[in-house]
């Protein structure tokens, strides 16, 4: 499998043990500037300064400290910290299983895959039930220093394994308290007619980042000696409620 192993360990439930390599499933595609001081072109570096005496602190004189009021901080030592550390294991902890639509996307993190660690036994068939059933693995498990809340599913023969964000990290959508938009029945058969026509197989491969395509563009225009025209940005209006029948037909006219 394609990338290094970031991390290994044991999927456990039940009396099953299903030893396995962790590896990244994403990667970050993105092109890095660097700070430079305008006047020389040297790289610049970042300074810890005190607010007071308006110097730089070196790190060993540097703490961590929570704010329990303006202006007044508990401060507490790396080897307090280290309590809180959970403690180190190598078991991915399967604690139940749920239907995997029942997972909203808004508590979805950071995607893992899982290959069989040396042992076949197991992972094959755990990976063929979880596919079958379209069940995910409710579990949990340290890594790096961390704990972390997770989903364990299966993709076709390939185990694949999300962390979850917490239920307290997630913004309930009653608290935006949306109001109640009315919508006549031709807007809806109009609005679905144009779905339709645009629904198509999900095909991630046709759509580029645009952005680092213009930035890659950028830089090479430069590094050609070109120069480079600021253009003004262009603002799209929004559609007026009593404009929006129209502009929906509109729409669907074009893709018909």
């Amino acid at each position: 499998m394609a990338g290094r192993t970031l991390w290994k360990g044991t999927i456990r439930f039940g009396d099953t043990n299903v030893p396995v390599k962790l590896h990244a499933a994403v990667k970050e595609q993105r092109i890095q500037f660097h700070l430079l001081h305008r006047r020389d072109g040297v790289r610049l570096r970042q300074l810890m300064i005190c607010a007071y005496e308006k110097k730089p602190v070196p790190v060993e004189a540097q703490t961590r400290g929570f704010e329990v009021e303006e202006g007044k901080y508990l401060l507490v030592d790396p080897e307090e910290l280290e309590q809180t550390v959970p403690e180190e294991s190598r078991a991915i902890e399967v604690h139940e299983f749920v239907r995997s639509r029942e997972i909203d996307p808004l508590f979805l993190e950071r995607v893992y895959y899982l290959e069989p660690d040396g042992v076949l036994e197991g992972y094959g068939e755990l990976a063929e039930v979880l596919h079958e059933m379209d069940v995910a693995g409710i579990c949990t498990w340290t890594m790096r220093k961390r704990s972390y809340l997770g989903a364990l599913q299966a993709v076709r023969k390939l185990l694949r394994l999300s962390t979850l964000r917490y239920a307290d990290e997630v913004i309930a959508v009653s608290s935006l308290e949306l109001q109640e938009i009315p919508v006549s029945d031709k807007e809806i058969k109009i609005g679905r007619d144009l779905i339709g026509q645009l629904t198509a197989p999900f095909e991630p491969q046709k759509f580029g980042n645009e952005h680092q395509k213009k930035l890659q563009q950028l830089i090479e225009k430069k590094a050609r000696g070109e120069q480079v025209a600021v253009l003004r940005p262009r603002f799209l209006q929004p559609t007026a409620s009593d404009k929006l029948l129209e502009a929906l037909e509109a729409s669907l006219k074009k893709v018909a």
